[in-house]
């Protein structure tokens, strides 16, 4: 959320103001940011984000378990950072990116989890 610091005086800046001041300041910087378009189906997840004036070479994604992150690198004329928590691990291997008219396109595939239970014998 984006702090805007105003005078609070009685006779100025009644408080409802001071709250719909706030409310217009955070949809005008905040608004851009907005949470990526998500579809799934029982292999995948692909996410759409928008990220107009990046290139491929701008950006780096990384997976770590179920978590996804998109940074700009530092040599980027602009920045961005979003990191996302799928509700499932990711499988690197099946995933793909795709960077086309300034529009971002994940289609990451769904882990599968493995059980790790073992059999024990009975004597």
């Amino acid at each position: 959320m984006f702090f805007a610091p105003t005078l609070r005086t009685a006779r100025f800046a009644p408080r409802a103001y001071d709250r719909s001041f706030e409310r217009f300041v955070n949809d005008a910087f905040a608004g851009a940011r907005r949470s990526p378009l998500v579809e799934q189906d029982d292999k995948s997840w692909t996410l759409s984000l928008d990220v107009p004036g990046f290139t491929r070479e701008d950006l780096a994604i990384s997976i770590e378990g179920a978590v996804l992150r998109i940074d700009s690198k530092a040599e980027a004329k602009r920045q961005f950072k979003a990191a996302y928590e799928l509700p499932q691990d990711i499988d690197v291997a099946t995933s793909e990116a795709k960077l086309e008219n300034g529009v971002l396109t994940l289609k990451l595939g769904k882990l599968v989890p493995v059980s790790q239970a073992t059999q024990l014998q009975i004597n």
